[in-house]
């Protein structure tokens, strides 16, 4: 994020002496991306950065993934992974579940209740959108406070932890994409320089930085506390993914200040100013972020095609070079008649096969003028398989929703457990 930004205490000159009030030099830490040729910062900690006094092996939760073959459009429901003794004994990092993954992307799922350990993922960026709760996050640049449509974002390699807010009516709900290279908002949104235009659906203004600088003492622990650091890391594991646990001899939070372009930051959903047309625009417009073979978009609340012959529900579309996910967090998705779809449900539409509107929502979309919903969709360009929370939460039915609901369009009943409704879905 080329969006130059200064914390605590930082020395006048860059790579130049930055001493304590006893004489001792702090060590300033280069945290750079693409080999010194992209976006970094400097840290200035109190303690050598590099120290470790023992490691172990992090055995991580199964990333083994299966091929979605023969090819098949699914359901997964996210919110069958997790019953109420789980949640009191999960935390969002070693707790969180491989839903979906190729050599680019994986996405997980974690509702939890406990403290993460500390940790740091040191293979790609993390997108964390909070589907429902609240959580304290800190990190070495500092901390935010986050809730329900934010998203965080967490530079490769930033130690960090997740504190839930208590709430057992509404524990935290994390929606985990972890990219195996960084995450950036749309080149097109930028200038040349980094800065985001003026016809960028968001702006620097809606971005939280870390309040910080934050120390271990800023905590209640003891600056010299010896702590565990998990750390994610390429290795010979399922899809290439290893952990290990270092432990240092210190705290962790010893950033007496920073300054630079690379740093987490906070984007809630809720400030993303949608873009409309008079006839159906295609899900590039509400493109968020992007990784390498892989976006990010929000379909969020707003007023749809105002063409007199408009239809506001999407054409059937084959995109055959990429699967959608597409994440159903809030609104109405009844236009999904007969298919299940509802808050907490993910639609796998895998390239190579045509989708869209459910039978009957295409007719019954015309003459809508506002679309109240929310959804997170990631696009990838390589196929996804199923990891064991993929596997775990599929209904084994939508396959087979649109042929259903063609019958029952046609014979003029409605399904099981199926109510009339005029509500609407756009994309999907």
């Amino acid at each position: 994020m080329a969006y130059y930004r200064a914390a605590g205490n930082i020395p006048p000159k860059r790579h130049t002496q930055h001493r304590r009030d006893g004489g001792e030099l702090y060590y300033e830490e280069l945290m750079g991306e693409e080999g010194f040729s992209s976006d970094s910062s400097l840290l200035y900690h109190r303690n050598i950065p590099s120290t470790v006094s023992s490691s172990r092996v992090w055995e991580v939760r199964d990333q083994s993934t299966t091929p979605n073959h023969p090819l098949t459009p699914r359901h997964l429901k996210l919110h069958d992974l997790f019953d109420d003794a789980a949640v009191r004994s999960t935390d969002v990092v070693t707790g969180r579940r491989l839903v979906l993954g190729n050599g680019d992307v994986r996405i997980s799922y974690a509702v939890a209740a406990q403290p993460s350990p500390w940790y740091r993922n040191a293979m790609g960026d993390e997108c964390v959108y909070v589907e429902r709760g609240a959580a304290h996050v800190e990190t070495v640049f500092g901390a935010f406070d986050v809730g329900e449509g934010d998203y965080v974002i967490i530079p490769r390699a930033t130690t960090h932890r997740w504190l839930p807010v208590e709430d057992a009516a509404n524990p935290l709900r994390a929606y985990c994409i972890e990219a195996n290279s960084h995450i950036s908002p749309p080149k097109r949104y930028l200038s040349r320089y980094g800065q985001l235009l003026e016809h960028a659906p968001y702006c620097e203004r809606d971005l939280r930085g870390p309040a910080g600088p934050l120390l271990a003492e800023d905590t209640g622990a003891s600056a010299d506390e010896e702590t565990e650091v998990y750390i994610k890391h390429r290795g010979s594991g399922p899809g290439g993914v290893v952990g290990s646990i270092h432990v240092l001899p210190f705290h962790p939070l010893d950033v007496v200040g920073w300054d630079g372009c690379l740093y987490p930051y906070v984007f809630n959903v809720r400030d993303y100013e949608p873009i409309t047309g008079r006839v159906h625009q295609p899900p590039p417009v509400h493109q968020v972020f992007e990784g390498m073979g892989f976006v990010v978009c929000n379909f969020v609340p707003r007023k749809v095609d105002y063409h007199p012959l408009s239809i506001p529900v999407p054409y059937y579309h084959s995109n055959v070079d990429s699967d959608e996910i597409m994440f159903y967090v809030d609104g109405d998705y009844e236009a999904r008649k007969g298919s299940g779809i509802g808050r907490g449900s993910i639609s796998v539409h895998p390239g190579g096969h045509a989708h869209g509107p459910q039978p009957g929502a295409t007719e019954g979309s015309i003459g809508v003028e506002f679309f109240d919903e929310l959804a997170v969709m990631v696009d990838t360009f390589r196929p996804l398989e199923l990891g064991e929370a993929g596997l775990a939460a599929d209904d084994g039915l939508y396959a087979s929703s649109w042929s259903r609901g063609a019958a029952t369009q046609a014979s003029g009943q409605p399904a099981a457990g199926q109510q009339d409704s005029d509500g609407v879905h756009t994309e999907g």
